[in-house]
């Protein structure tokens, strides 16, 4: 028997299980796209696109904005999630196991960030179905959050209604708010060299993959402090073993919630290529660009407040977070629309052990409801 079919199990989580069951990887969100579109026509949302799928290279759909006009006094409210995943390398079929959704498959789940899709759509689902009141309602759903925020980015908040926005995108227990996020900057760096036959004169080459294998090795990596980290990504080079080799391409990152620990190790890094490449007599080109830009929010924030009375109500009590990770809440509050990220109780997410229990999928639904209640006079 399908998990879309199972006895007893909640319309929320059903409706989880199916959004999971459609693939999204970055750039091929629209399958998903459609089922939120048909969920939200459904509940009678008005509802508006932007052109993202044609601004941002290989978008599979726009930025949706789905509006629901007040009907009591107060602050109207947004809610936002992303309807990308991370790479999908297998079949995704959600089984339950014991109190968790999960894959039978070796492959990703998708819960982040459909677990918040679902919530946000059950959710609101209700407050139209029972007439719950409620100040002004918008879900907005984002594409390419998975690399690099691209969705969130190109949205224009002018269009929206709300006050500030409420965004569930960060593993943790429930209760769980992020006040703090770092930058993220990507830097890619080309080592070029000189090529020579491996076995006849190697003394007439001079290896980018030498070059490359010596900054790295010379430059601080991992945690580097309680707010910064920094990992080499992906390295390519060479082109066959008996030559030397002429070409070697690195991706790598760093990232911190401190300004200066940030230019402190993106200056060791960028000086370990420089050192490295003239020791070797080659040559580099090194770019750096921001990936995402950091935050840090105060605890009496009006979001933040909202976020933690709705919480202490539904029976988790709020703590405050400070996050290694980007959202979408980092290029909103960027571009100037006050939002906040919430845990939403994932585990193990962009991997194979990727799962989350029936009851947080449930209570990130009650948590949604409380913030309603909370926005009204």
């Amino acid at each position: 028997m399908s998990t879309l079919d199972a006895p007893g199990l909640s319309e929320v989580a059903r409706l989880f299980a199916r959004l999971c069951e459609i693939p999204s990887p970055s750039g091929d969100e629209g399958a998903m796209a459609d089922a939120v579109l048909l969920e939200l026509s459904r509940m009678g949302a008005e509802i508006s696109q932007d052109d993202a799928a044609q601004a941002l290279p290989n978008a599979g759909c726009n930025n949706i904005v789905a509006r629901f006009a007040p009907t009591a006094e107060g602050v109207p409210i947004m809610f936002c999630a992303h309807l990308d995943t991370v790479p999908v390398l297998g079949p995704i079929e959600v089984v339950q196991d014991g109190e968790y959704l999960t894959n039978r498959h070796e492959a990703i789940l998708g819960g982040d960030d459909k677990a918040a899709v679902a919530a946000m759509l059950h959710a609101v689902d209700r407050v139209v179905h029972e007439g719950i009141p409620h100040a002004g309602i918008e879900l907005v759903f984002t594409p390419c959050e998975e690399v690099g925020l691209r969705g969130a980015a190109h949205f224009d908040p002018s269009v929206l209604r709300a006050a500030y926005g409420f965004v569930y995108d960060h593993t943790g227990e429930l209760g769980g708010i992020v006040t703090s996020a770092p930058t993220h900057k990507e830097i890619h760096v080309t080592v070029r060299g000189v090529a020579a036959h491996a076995g006849i004169r190697p003394e007439a080459g001079r290896s980018a993959i030498t070059a490359a294998s010596r900054a790295i090795a010379a430059m601080p990596l991992g945690r580097i402090d309680d707010a910064t980290t920094a990992n080499i990504g992906t390295i390519r080079g060479g082109s066959a073993t008996n030559v030397v080799a002429e070409e070697c391409t690195i991706a790598a990152e760093c990232r911190s919630r401190d300004p200066e620990a940030l230019d402190r190790q993106i200056t060791a890094m960028l000086d370990a290529f420089t050192w490295a490449a003239t020791e070797c007599e080659c040559d580099v080109e090194i770019s750096v660009r921001d990936h995402f830009t950091g935050y840090d929010l105060a605890e009496d924030a009006p979001q933040v407040t909202l976020a933690a009375r709705a919480l202490s109500e539904c029976g988790f009590e709020p703590r405050f977070v400070a996050s290694g990770g980007g959202s979408d809440v980092n290029a909103f509050l960027l571009n100037g629309f006050a939002s906040v990220n919430l845990c939403n109780a994932m585990v193990d997410v962009h991997t194979p052990d990727e799962r989350i229990r029936i009851v947080d999928v449930e209570a990130m639904v009650d948590v949604t409801l409380a913030i309603i209640a909370g926005a009204r006079a």
